[in-house]
């Protein structure tokens, strides 16, 4: 019997750790290395005294990709993971005190929207021609982004696309789709933030992207009871079930190339050195190409990429429990574009910041002591940049604080800051420092149209022979349901190549099919333009 191909994977995150699971699971050796004491990456946990905080992810969207995931692994999900709905979506927040309740009960949703749109048939009718849009942006999106491999430039205009591609919306911005819908600015704030999970703006956003806003309100938020970081426990449970090894405190130096260009192994920062048949980077993809590997001209193109934001994240222990905040609450600036425009163009903390406040607590009482309240504040602010004049300190301090004021003010609480007992910070540096993010930027390469499909760096390494990659800034993009498929797609090309001997061909076919789509889209683009 011929001895399972050897797999190193550099990083325990949620790309390597699904990935060693389906690896293992078709009888690959798989060997994952990890940096840190502890998996997940930046789906990590932070414990205090009794407290628990997921350190990044919060929002357990589009569920059905976790249910497949598991399946391809053959379990149950239920088995793994006990999973709670949020009874209300999110509460949003407005400067001038107004609220706006989201949530997947239509009627009570209906009148929400009413409060802001106004009461009558146009209103109702407008929101579901919204929901009709998201819903085909969602569903066209999955099939062509998610579960299609762009591996070759030939695979970018393959005439099997067209249809996708005519009913996405990609020459709108998410901001622009949703202000034919809604009247109000509070309702296109209310539909269009959203972008933010993926650390975009709603005005650079594609318009496809609001298929955010349909997984939230057709298939609901939800939440791991323990912690978001339970699923790749799962993982890596599972993983370890069918022969997967798993290494922590192993901070990788290099990935070591031979002089033909084969990655052939790593090495670590004490020196010492395992060999592989293949090699995996979770590490964020920047980092890796410009610290891991030979220098290259396409390691310097990338890090010149555009990037998504970071974020100034805080942790709080509360002393007592805050029952003016749900599990999920949006505070929204009042200068909704220039906010955004501070964070990607000057790479800054904007003046009114919009921020996010997760309790954990509140839907799961394991995160927090008795009578007491775990809190997660993240505030979306620029990646390091070359600014000389960004004190990450300074910025810091004044994001606390007016997240303090602004609580205080709008949920009507006068001693709010005397409520912290404890208090965790993230910031760009820190994420840069303990996950290796590139300039801290917190999600990697950001969803431009030129970075997305083809144009997002391959699985498969271009340039170095048996070096792959999965993660948030590889094809198919951020997010943790995203990287769940990236680590599928993965899966199917090393299968393909290594067990089931599938080779490239009809290579002329496809170069027509190419000429084909291309010429289709050129049309497309004529009268559309």
């Amino acid at each position: 019997m011929e001895t399972p191909r050897k797999v190193i994977i550099i990083g325990a995150g949620v790309g390597g750790t699904a990935t060693a699971a389906r690896l293992s699971k078709k009888g690959f050796q798989v060997e994952v290395y990890e940096k840190n004491s502890y998996n997940g990456g930046r789906c990590s946990l932070i414990h205090h005294n009794g407290y628990r905080f997921d350190q990044g992810p919060s929002l357990y969207l589009m569920p059905k990709i976790f249910e497949e995931t598991f399946q391809d692994l053959g379990e149950d999900i239920k088995d793994h993971i006990e999973l709670l709905q949020c009874e209300t979506n999110y509460k949003i927040y407005f400067h001038d005190g107004l609220k706006f309740e989201n949530s997947c009960n239509l009627s009570k949703l209906q009148r929400s929207i009413e409060q802001f749109e106004g009461e009558g048939e146009d209103t109702l009718l407008r929101f579901y021609d919204f929901m009709k849009e998201t819903h085909v942006h969602y569903h066209e999106s999955k099939k062509l982004a998610l579960q299609t491999d762009f591996q070759n430039w030939y695979d970018l205009v393959n005439i099997k696309h067209i249809p996708s591609v005519l009913k996405l919306h990609l020459h709108n911005s998410v901001y622009t789709r949703a202000s034919k819908y809604f009247k109000s600015k509070y309702m296109r704030m209310a539909f269009t933030f959203q972008t933010m999970y993926m650390g975009m703006s709603p005005y650079d956003g594609v318009g496809a992207y609001n298929l955010l806003q349909y997984t939230e309100i057709a298939e609901g938020i939800w939440y791991p009871k323990g912690g978001f970081n339970k699923v790749l426990q799962s993982f890596e449970n599972i993983a370890v079930k069918y022969g997967a090894k798993f290494n922590y405190n192993s901070d990788v130096e290099e990935i070591i190339v031979d002089d033909k260009g084969v990655a052939k192994g790593i090495k670590f920062k004490n020196g010492d050195v395992v060999n592989s048949d293949i090699i995996i980077c979770n590490a964020d993809l920047v980092y890796a190409y410009n610290k891991l590997l030979p220098k290259t001209p396409y390691a310097e193109k990338l890090g010149n990429k555009k990037l998504t934001s970071s974020s100034i994240s805080f942790y709080w222990s509360m002393n007592q429990v805050i029952p003016q905040l749900n599990v999920h609450n949006i505070f929204l600036a009042e200068h909704f574009k220039p906010s955004f425009d501070q964070i990607f163009e000057d790479h800054t903390l904007p003046d009114s910041p919009s921020f996010y406040v997760n309790v954990p607590s509140r839907i799961d009482p394991t995160a927090a002591p008795e009578g007491k309240d775990s809190v997660v504040v993240l505030v979306p602010v620029g990646h390091i940049s070359n600014n000389p004049d960004i004190d990450f300190d300074k910025l810091i301090k004044r994001a606390r604080e007016q997240v303090v004021d602004i609580i205080e003010k709008q949920l009507k609480i006068s001693n709010f800051n005397s409520m912290i007992d404890h208090e965790f910070v993230n910031d760009p540096r820190s994420w840069q420092s303990e996950f290796n993010l590139w300039k801290g930027s917190a999600l990697g390469l950001s969803h431009t149209f030129f970075q997305v499909i083809y144009f997002r760096p391959s699985l498969k390494c271009k340039i170095f022979d048996n070096l792959y990659f999965v993660g948030a800034s590889v094809q198919p993009g951020t997010g943790v349901p995203i990287v769940l498929c990236g680590a599928k797609l993965l899966e199917k090309q090393l299968c393909d190549k290594f067990l089931n001997g599938k080779i490239e061909n009809n290579v002329w076919a496809k170069c027509l099919l190419f000429l084909i789509g291309l010429l289709a889209l050129l049309i497309f683009w004529f009268f559309f333009n």
